[in-house]
C-alpha cells in the first residue's frame, strides 16, 4: 500500500520527445538537423539568388542581352560592361544573368517530370508486383542501357532546333529528352522504397479494414516512401543543368535566340586563348548553380538519414 501511494504521489517527468506533445516525426527531425547545417544555408542562399536571376533578371541588370555593340567586341571587364563583352559585342554580365532562366527552367521542369514518371512507375511496380513489376523492370533496363548524355545527343541531333523555333519549344525539347532518359533511376529508387514500406503494420491494417489500393497508396505508402526520391531529385536537378549546358555547348541543346550558360560557353570557345574572361563568368555561374543543388541534396540526404545523426 505504501509503495503504491509513493508511486501515485511521486512526481514523474517524461523523457524528451515522449508523449503526444513531444512526439517528433522524421520531417521535424530532418528540419532540426538542417537548421544546424551551414552547407544547407549556403546552398539555399545560392539557389535563392539564382532563382531570383531566372524569375526577375531586370532586378540585376537593365541591359538587353541581345543588344550587340560590334565596335566593343571582346572588350575587357569595365565599368560599362562588368564582365566585358563577347566576340559579337554582347554584354556578358547581362547574358549571364538572363542565361539563368533557361538553365534553371530545364533543371526544374526535368526534375518534376522525372519525379512524376519515375514515382508513378515505381509505385505501380513496388505495390502491385507480379507482371507489372516485371514489365516496369524490363522497361527501365532498356532505358538504363542508354546513358543520359548519349541519349540526349542522339535525340537532339535527330530532331534539331530551327532558327525560328519558339523559346518554349526549344526549352521543352531539352526537357523532354532529359525526362525520357532520366526517370528510370527514380523509378527503381521508388520501387525499393515502396517494397520497404509495403509490409509495415499500418499498411496491412488499412488493407484489412477494406481500404482501396489507391487510398492505401495515397495515404500510407506514398508519404512514407517519397523522401528518398525527393533527395535524389534535388541532386539530379544540378545534373540536368550540367547536361543541358553540355548539349548547348555541342550546339544541339538550347540554341539562339535562347540565352543560356551552355550557349555562352559554346560561343566563348572560339576566343578562349585571346579573351578567356568570355568563358570564365558563364562557367563560374554554371558551376556554382550545379554545386548549390548538389550540396542541398547532400544536406537533405544526411538530414533524412537516421544513421548520420
Amino acid at each position: 500500500m505504501t509503495e503504491a501511494t509513493i508511486v501515485v504521489g511521486a512526481e514523474t517527468t517524461a523523457p524528451p520527445g515522449a508523449g503526444p506533445e513531444g512526439a517528433r516525426s522524421l520531417a521535424s527531425d530532418a528540419w532540426r538537423s538542417l537548421k544546424k547545417n551551414p552547407i544547407f544555408w549556403v546552398s539555399t542562399a545560392l539557389i535563392v539568388l539564382f532563382v531570383l536571376m531566372a524569375i526577375w533578371p531586370s532586378l540585376f541588370t537593365n541591359v538587353d542581352p541581345n543588344a550587340a555593340v560590334l565596335k566593343e567586341a571582346r572588350a575587357r571587364p569595365s565599368s560599362s560592361a562588368w564582365f566585358g563583352r563577347d566576340i559579337q559585342g554582347y554584354d556578358i554580365y547581362s547574358r549571364t544573368i538572363y542565361g539563368a532562366r533557361a538553365s534553371i527552367l530545364v533543371g526544374v521542369f526535368t526534375s518534376v517530370a522525372t519525379v512524376i514518371i519515375g514515382g508513378v512507375m515505381g509505385v505501380l511496380a513496388g505495390y502491385y508486383g507480379g507482371w507489372i513489376d516485371s514489365l516496369v523492370s524490363r522497361v527501365t533496363d532498356i532505358f538504363f542501357a542508354i546513358p543520359l548524355l548519349l541519349g540526349g545527343i542522339l535525340f537532339m541531333a535527330t530532331f534539331p532546333n530551327d532558327v525560328n523555333s519558339p523559346y518554349l519549344l526549344v526549352v521543352g525539347k531539352v526537357v523532354l529528352v532529359l525526362a525520357i532518359f532520366g526517370w528510370p533511376s527514380l523509378a527503381r529508387l521508388m520501387r525499393s522504397s515502396v517494397l520497404q514500406v509495403k509490409p509495415n503494420d499500418y499498411v496491412q491494417a488499412a488493407r484489412a479494414l477494406g481500404a482501396s489500393p489507391w487510398r492505401i497508396i495515397r495515404a500510407h505508402v506514398l508519404p512514407n516512401a517519397v523522401a528518398p526520391m525527393i533527395v535524389v531529385a534535388t541532386i539530379n536537378l544540378g545534373v540536368f543543368i550540367a547536361v543541358e549546358a553540355t548539349l548547348s555547348f555541342l550546339g544541339i541543346g538550347l540554341t539562339p535566340p535562347a540565352v543560356s550558360w551552355g550557349v555562352a560557353i559554346s560561343d566563348a570557345i572560339v576566343a578562349l586563348r585571346t579573351t578567356p574572361h568570355i568563358l570564365l563568368f558563364p562557367s563560374l555561374f554554371l558551376s556554382l548553380t550545379v554545386l548549390a543543388f548538389i550540396m542541398l541534396g547532400d544536406a537533405v540526404r544526411d538530414a533524412f538519414d537516421p544513421k548520420s545523426r
